[in-house]
């Protein structure tokens, strides 16, 4: 490249003549000769800009090879894979669980080719789509019917909806939760229709404060399980068994919102007990509702199950189509359960609880392993040492249960918060993104969900630190 004035931008290669170079002839098998031409003149109009503040007038290749680049960037899905070191497992913000190698291949088997999706194949007429998980959703909860839609909020939503359109719904004030992206109970319970009734503290709830409340105006009474946060000290609430008993005095449904549901006992893999789905229904609550890509380790889904005439109201509700599952969740969430019908091989078949019982010895090992590779990746500016941590479940999922776990913690050796900054965001412009968590001058890197040792060694390959080990 020659700098030439202003006056000189006459000097720019032409479209034709970008076109002809071998990066335009490469590109344009790749993408097609009108794409190719736009983004020639889009890199000709930047040249153009550049070249005016006093930037050199590229070569007609040059511009050839911005264009293919600014091609390739477009190319690339932003629904990237990315190196999910944060420490949380079901992080919802990177897609919350990892589905098992069995509902991918039914995914894929699914979008080859025609399905029965709501065709019975035996009767030769029309199906339903809740017939392929119906079944088995009973056989592992021991619920009486069960049906599917898109999250456990739409779950929500559509009970509430059935059952207490213009009327009432009773919640305890301590479980008027906020989930995910400031999405609250009370603001659902308005949209679905139903009017909020709030009865006892946000610490102490009764059973005299729900037969206080029951009237008939009452449509439902539900009961939300606060997964993601505690109450401690001074607390009092009334047990779903002891719930079901007063609302079905009253004749009025129990609905039981369990959130991050879960349908086998935690404990048995070294966490704690959360309430499981079997539990829930064996308690007396008429409805069940629950994630199916939280715990549970499918894809987004919200699952209600009880009482069979109550199932059969949530169908003729119009909402229900707006809600429904497409063919490749109902492939993915039917393999993902049937995984469950061998409980002693499921920590080693679903992808969610293998990453949770994942031993902190082993993770460990990976960290002493991996050091002095991203120590020689980092170069001299930063400190790499293995540490011990604490991953978190996540999703809402047991809030105050942590997991033993191993890390790597990259430090500068001098410099400012601003080193660590410009760190991570060279780990996340690499290939495959590596995300970490900034916390005590460190910039650390759980590893207790990096299976792809090889594959996250091969991407450090790419890491252009340079801006890092400036401010270090």
């Amino acid at each position: 490249m020659t700098a030439l004035p202003a006056s000189r931008l006459r000097n720019l290669p032409s479209v034709d003549q970008v076109l002809r170079e071998p990066p335009a002839a490469t590109a344009i098998q790749r993408f097609g000769r009108h794409a190719v031409t736009d983004a020639v003149r889009n890199a000709l109009a930047n040249a153009r800009a550049a070249g005016l503040a006093g930037a050199a007038v590229p070569e007609a290749s040059d511009v050839a090879a911005e264009a293919l680049a600014q091609l390739k960037a477009g190319e690339r899905s932003s629904l990237r894979p990315v190196f999910n070191l944060t420490g949380t497992v079901l992080h919802t913000n990177l897609g919350r669980a990892l589905l098992a190698e069995e509902a991918i291949e039914a995914i894929r088997a699914a979008m080859r080719e025609a399905v029965a999706l709501e065709f019975d194949v035996e009767k030769g007429e029309r199906g339903e789509r809740d017939d392929h998980l119906r079944s088995l959703v009973c056989e592992l909860t021991g619920a009486e019917d069960a049906t599917v839609v898109n999250n456990n909020a739409a779950a929500v939503l559509l009970v509430l909806n059935t059952f207490a359109l213009g009327r009432e719904a009773i919640v305890s004030r301590g479980e008027l939760i906020e989930i995910g992206g400031s999405f609250r109970m009370p603001d659902i319970m308005t949209r679905a229709g139903a009017r909020l009734v709030e009865v006892g503290t946000t610490n102490r709830t009764h059973p005299k404060d729900y037969a206080a409340a029951l009237g008939a105006e009452t449509g439902l009474v539900l009961k939300v399980h606060t997964s993601n946060y505690r109450v401690e000290g001074f607390t009092a609430e009334v047990s779903a068994r002891e719930l079901s008993s007063i609302s079905k005095a009253r004749g009025v449904p129990l609905v039981h919102d369990l959130g991050s549901g879960t349908l086998v006992d935690l404990a048995r893999y070294g966490l704690g007990h959360e309430p499981t789905v079997r539990e829930a229904v064996a308690d007396g609550a008429d409805l069940v509702t629950f994630s199916g890509d939280k715990l549970l380790g499918g894809p987004q889904a919200g699952f209600i199950v009880g009482r069979k005439d109550l199932i059969a109201a949530l169908g003729r509700n119009p909402m229900k189509r707006a809600l429904r599952l497409d063919k490749l969740r109902l492939a993915a969430l039917e393999a993902t359960l049937k995984l469950y019908r061998d409980p002693d091989r499921l920590a080693g078949r679903l992808p969610t609880l293998r990453l949770l019982a994942r031993p902190a010895a082993d993770i460990a090992a990976l960290a002493a392993h991996l050091r002095p590779v991203v120590a020689d990746a980092l170069g001299e500016a930063f400190t790499v040492d293995v540490v011990e941590c604490r991953s978190q479940i996540g999703s809402g999922a047991l809030p105050l249960e942590t997991l033993p776990s191993a890390g790597l913690a990259l430090s500068p050796r001098s410099g400012s918060g601003k080193a660590l900054e410009a760190l991570a965001a060279a780990l996340r412009a690499l290939p495959v993104p590596v995300i970490g968590r900034i916390a005590n001058q460190t910039l650390a890197l759980d590893l207790r969900c990096l299976e792809d040792e090889a594959g996250f060694t091969a991407n450090l390959a790419g890491l252009d630190a340079g801006g890092a080990n400036a401010l270090a």
